[in-house]
């Protein structure tokens, strides 16, 4: 039986090195925004939330009571800033509600 080769690489590194290789950050990134939204947002708005959806640098968000949607839209700058730094990177530039 063959041994194996120890190259001493860290798992997180690995799976970053894995994504890169096959350009799948995108996905990941609509994945994390997702997450992130459900996080910040709460219980509460998440009851309305129907889709979250990130389309290049623009995020989409479908929510089912229009008093929520003119509620959130008042605070949208905000809401940026918060997403942006809970994925740790400037991701989102603009939001629509829906």
């Amino acid at each position: 039986m063959a041994k194996r080769k120890n190259t001493g690489i860290r798992l997180n590194e690995a799976l970053d090195q894995f994504i890169s290789e096959n350009k799948l950050q995108k996905g990941m990134d609509r994945v994390n925004v997702r997450d992130a939204w459900a996080t910040l947002m709460g219980n509460g708005v998440n009851n309305y939330t129907t889709a979250v959806e990130l389309r290049s640098d623009t995020l989409f968000v479908s929510l089912s009571s229009s008093v929520l949607r003119e509620e959130l839209s008042h605070g949208k700058s905000k809401i940026i800033a918060m997403l942006n730094e809970e994925l740790g990177k400037d991701l989102v530039k603009k939001l629509v509600l829906r």
